[in-house]
């Protein structure tokens, strides 16, 4: 055993180096950060569009003095709610309402017209039924003007409420399901072709005449791993720049119920969990292929019956104790989605112990499955072996 440790660190430094030293692996550092980029943009872009482009005008057809009360009132309740929630109010030309919604130069999707008191909307039937409340809020407000009693609100701070603190450490247990999986599936699922380069130019047979077959395994494995932890810590530190740059020293985020720094290190453990399970799946199926297209063949199930999990476990974080959230901690792939949620959420720790006891005896025996796989199709790359997975066999000679 101690040969076979030894061997997989030799593969693991010789792989991690080659990835590390590469000149990709910078773009690889650098690729998560152009979809948060492009999102930001098109996020706000989208923004724009829906609080300007999308925002419906009508047309104030009125004498000056009651269109200058409907103005002040919009802009109370714009300030109080909100100016995307309101349509814009625009000043229209005096005269016949339908005339001025025929214009062809017109932009309003109705006109309200006569008084303050007694106000006049004019457009299509379906605009008018989602328009109507939101000229009666503001004409009300305009009517009340300085007659409109304000109320003083009491306020009455507490340090501690257990509604919001619940609901902060169910959104907590939820984001950091929701990174181990994007964390997982973007850094297991390069494993899936890193066999077959090594493959295809007879590398891994020379490894494989060299150290045992299972050293080459758990060392790429081993390799992967240490590489994803290199990845995490520069978008980690990534983050917390970020964070500390626009938020301020001072922001507070939701305690999780078994601490922070427990909790990191639990959410440390179940990534090492989830990938190693994945990852050791993805390599020994990764090792039956021989092309890219293979590979992509291969990736496109797994992913789907990942995401199938995911969701599972998602479904769980908000029904804890119930056979649900009791059968995603137990099935093995969701198990650590499940448990980081509950370590959001529940300050006990003997399940973490518990859970992390049973994934280990998974993640054993996963990995033996795939070092089965992997002696079984690695070493059958060249013409003149057994076929693999995805070859036909040739039509018997005549």
């Amino acid at each position: 055993m101690s040969e076979v440790l030894r061997a997989a660190f030799v593969i693991a430094r010789r792989d991690f180096s080659a990835v590390i030293l590469s000149k990709t692996f910078i773009l690889f550092l650098l690729g998560p950060l152009f979809p948060v980029v492009i999102g930001m943009a098109f996020g706000g872009l989208g923004e724009k569009i829906t609080t300007e482009g999308l925002r419906p005008t009508v047309g104030i057809s009125m004498s000056a003095a009651d269109a200058a009360r409907m103005e002040g009132a919009y802009r109370i309740i714009a300030d109080r709610l909100g100016g995307e929630k309101l349509p814009r109010l625009q000043r229209a030309p005096a005269g016949d309402p339908r005339a001025l919604l025929a214009r062809p130069d017109a932009r309003f999707l109705a006109v309200v017209s006569g008084t303050v008191e007694r106000p006049v909307l004019t457009g299509k039937a379906s605009d008018l039924a989602w328009l109507e409340g939101d000229i009666s809020l503001i004409a009300s407000a305009a009517l009340a003007g300085e007659r409109l009693p304000h109320v003083r609100v009491e306020k009455q701070p507490v340090t501690a409420s257990a509604g919001a603190d619940a609901q902060s450490r169910m959104l907590t247990g939820r984001a950091a399901q929701v990174l181990i999986f994007l964390l997982t599936m973007l850094l297991a699922g390069m494993v899936l072709s890193n066999l077959v380069e090594e493959k295809t130019n007879k590398i891994i047979e020379i490894l494989a005449a060299a150290v045992p077959i299972d050293a080459v395994f758990l060392g790429k494995l081993m390799a992967m791993l240490a590489m994803s932890f290199v990845g995490i810590c520069f978008w980690g530190s990534g983050v917390f720049a970020a964070i500390l740059t626009f938020a301020g020293p001072n922001m507070t985020p939701p305690t999780p119920a078994v601490g922070w720094p427990l909790f990191l290190l639990l959410g440390t453990v179940y990534f090492t969990m989830a990938y190693t399970l994945l990852g050791s799946l993805f390599l020994g199926i990764g090792a039956q292929a021989a092309t890219v297209r293979e590979v992509q063949t291969l990736n496109m199930p797994v992913t789907m019956g990942q995401m199938v999990v995911f969701f599972f476990a998602t479904y769980a974080v908000d029904h804890m104790g119930s056979p649900s959230e009791i059968a995603g901690a137990i099935f093995p792939f969701s198990s650590p989605f499940v448990m980081i949620a509950r370590a959001a959420q529940d300050a006990a720790i003997w399940p973490h112990l518990l859970a992390i006891a049973w994934q280990a005896l998974w993640v054993a025996l996963i990995i033996r499955f795939g070092v089965t796989l992997f002696r079984r199709h690695v070493l059958k790359s060249g013409p003149a072996r057994r076929r693999g997975l995805f070859r036909r066999r040739s039509a018997p000679a005549a």
